[in-house]
């Protein structure tokens, strides 16, 4: 068989159904579907998510309180107890001779039936002392059989399901190996020499069923490069092919831009004048514009769009900025309008609320070219939004649309520059990640006098702290301000969040501060409601607004000065960190009050996080490791192959290496047809297949 024969035989053993597998009967194979596992490929895909290490786990003396340890011994009591009403304990206690250590379990009584007396056990967790007695709270345990308690080896543990426990997906794993286990490389000879890594085929042994913690940490690198690398030849072909369009060459010293900078009440930041040298020289140029600007809250990416905007009209050409809420659409055409207007600029805003006579007069301006910039809202992306030459796409707060929601209002044009913005801060390793494919500019410097560090406190408030936090509201308005009050929003299609905000007013209302003003504001009010509300916040007339997480993000009411946060346990450490963003914003400092509930770890870390510090990305690296990189990974909603093994927190290096690798392929090897890369080419469309498109999309 010749080696591309058998290649595409490997590669179709590989995608084979998993009930060719030894053991895989209908039911485990329906069992297997719930984890998401049809086919030989993703068992063999199903890692394990951690290692119990036989070969050398301490003697139950030597284990130390505090230490994550592996420890084996001989079950020699097995008691369940009920201190309390609604409470019960099982303890086991295991002995190996040189002591004796519990493992305990709350509220979990079935467990004690599954433990004998002189079984032999391995527990993994963190050692505790209690009354001077080692215990290990909730232990991972596998029972042994006398082959692997005194084997001494390296045991993987794989997620299992009910239906197939951990044994079994360990021996059904094992088979596939076996009978499959033959899998194709897709790694050119030259990366693997390059980078020091072992074949798959060895690989995918080593971390199933590794000899030494070390051989599973070598097997795990290579396969997560292998991860990194296929995600970064995705997004350099998808670079690759957006240079390749034809792009506008826009004036980039243009009568209106300078008219513009004339007009700027303030004076740019030197991340803002690198940002904007960044946007302006990509529109100089001919090939499009695919750029992410990633800015802390307070650094200023409107003033950037602005002159992105202006250089559009100085080239006769139209642009379009789209935002996720009428709310912030409405507050750009009030901010950036007057620049335009002052530049001699055209523009409208066109919402879902415009009304229809109104909307006609757009519409037919914006096809007619009477129109330079049209603000907006998912409203401009309607098929009866036609312009007449859009050469610039501006999308604000981008991980609010999908891809093909991008990509529509860049198609209103034909190739159109299109400049991405997010208030949400990333990790550089997150957005090499999620990002790859755009060019990024950062903004971490803010405007003098709006550093929140030096002009909003931020402070976790207790349950006895509540009166304080209402006698800070009432001394803020008394002295001429106002305040939000927020509710958690964790999905606008859920009516129980907005009726607590709805209850929280009315209680606020007609108890807390009868005698203030409070309005209400939450995502599920009509258009025409919401922007009364806001008009009249903004104007003064409202106190207190008690507000879901429509505020989140943009909303800029500089008299605002103090906020309370309901619930904050639940809100991610960038969300709080938005929302202490709309407090402080004017000359007098801000107040940021956080009611959160302390019982959970991750809520204490939460909210001490966000409490001790204001740098944005700082707290962005804390939030990913507190929802976890699946999660957020996640929110790319297409285009996006999964990372089973790499870590954008951990595998900085290797990512960086992954990264490189593949502008080097591609650029040598756009197509990835030389034989060497065919292999490659065939994993990236396996990976990327569902979005392929979005590869070649540019």
């Amino acid at each position: 068989m010749t080696g591309a024969g058998a290649r595409a035989h490997a590669l179709a053993a590989w995608e084979r159904p998993a009930t060719e597998v030894r053991f895989v009967d209908a039911d485990r194979a329906e069992a297997l579907g719930r984890l998401g596992m049809s086919t030989v490929r993703d068992l063999l895909e199903h890692y394990p998510f951690r290692y119990l290490d036989l070969t050398s786990t301490p003697r139950l003396a030597a284990a130390r309180h505090g230490e994550e340890v592996t420890v084996t011994g001989r079950v020699h009591d097995v008691k369940l107890k009920r201190p309390r009403r609604r409470l019960s304990v099982v303890e086991v206690a295991i002995v190996d001779g040189t002591g004796v250590l519990l493992g305990v379990w709350f509220n979990q009584p079935y467990l004690a039936r599954r433990f004998a007396v002189g079984q032999r056990v391995a527990f993994a967790g963190r050692v505790d002392l209690d009354f001077g007695l080692k215990q290990i709270r909730n232990p991972y345990v596998e029972r042994l059989d006398e082959e692997t308690a005194t084997a001494g080896r390296v045991l993987p543990v794989h997620r299992a399901t009910e239906g197939v426990s951990t044994n079994w997906m360990r021996r059904l794993v094992r088979e596939a190996l076996d009978a499959f286990g033959d899998v194709p490389d897709p790694l050119p000879a030259h990366l693997r020499l390059d980078r020091d890594l072992v074949s798959r085929r060895a690989a995918l042994r080593g971390v199933h069923f590794p000899a030494s913690l070390a051989e599973a940490e070598h097997a795990r690198r290579r396969l997560a490069y292998e991860e990194l690398l296929v995600l970064q030849i995705g997004l350099a072909l998808r670079r690759h092919a957006a240079v390749d369009r034809p792009g506008h060459v826009h004036a980039a010293d243009g009568p209106r831009l300078d008219a513009l900078r004339q007009a700027l009440p303030f004076t740019l930041t030197a991340d803002q004048r690198h940002a904007v040298a960044d946007v302006l020289a990509d529109m100089a140029a001919a090939a499009p514009m695919n750029r992410i600007l990633l800015g802390d809250v307070g650094t200023g990416k409107t003033a950037v769009a602005s002159f992105a905007l202006a250089a559009a009209t100085d080239s006769g050409t139209q642009a379009a900025m789209m935002a996720p809420t009428e709310v912030l659409a409405a507050q750009y055409a009030r901010k950036v309008g007057p620049l335009l207007d002052a530049a001699g600029a055209r523009w409208a805003l066109l919402t879902g609320s415009t009304p229809a006579a109104e909307r006609r007069e757009v519409l037919g301006r914006l096809e007619r070219g009477e129109l330079d910039v049209a603000f907006g809202t998912h409203a401009l992306l309607e098929e009866s939004v036609t312009f007449a030459r859009l050469t610039l796409a501006i999308v604000d707060e981008q991980h609010r649309f999908g891809v093909s929601q991008r990509l529509g209002l860049r198609g209103k044009g034909e190739w159109a520059d299109l400049l991405v913005m997010t208030a949400t801060p990333i990790p550089r390793s997150l957005a090499l990640t999620l990002y790859g494919d755009l060019d990024a500019s950062y903004l971490r410097e803010r405007p003098a006098g709006l550093d929140p560090a030096e002009h909003v406190t931020t402070e976790v408030v207790g349950k006895t702290g509540r009166e304080g936090a209402y006698a800070e509201v009432r001394r803020e308005v008394a002295a001429g301000h106002q305040a939000y009050v927020v509710c958690p929003l964790v999905d606008e299609s859920d009516a129980a969040e907005a009726t607590a905000a709805t209850a929280e007013a009315e209680r606020l209302a007609g108890v807390v501060f009868p005698e203030l003003r409070v309005a209400l504001l939450t995502g599920r009010m009509r258009p025409v409601e919401k922007a009364d509300v806001m008009d009249r916040f903004r104007a003064g007339e409202v106190d207190v607004l008690v507000s879901t997480t429509v505020i989140e993000v943009g909303v800029d009411v500089p008299n605002a000065t103090v906020m309370i946060v309901e619930d904050a346990e639940r809100f991610g450490l960038s969300q709080l960190h938005q929302l202490r963003g709309r407090v402080g914003r004017g000359a007098a400092p801000g107040r940021f009050l956080l009611f959160a509930d302390p019982r959970t770890e991750e809520s204490r870390r939460r909210t001490e996080a966000i409490a001790s510090t204001t740098d944005g990305f700082a707290l962005a690296e804390e939030d990913l490791r507190l929802r976890g990189e699946g999660q957020v990974l996640g929110e790319r909603q297409h285009g996006m192959p999964q990372l089973k093994l790499a870590s954008v927190l951990t595998d900085v290096e290797l990512l960086d290496a992954a990264r490189a690798d593949a502008a080097a392929v591609v650029g040598g090897d756009p197509r990835l047809g030389r034989p060497e890369h065919r292999p490659l080419a065939e994993e990236v469309r396996a990976r990327i297949e569902a979005a392929w498109e979005w590869v070649s999309s540019g």
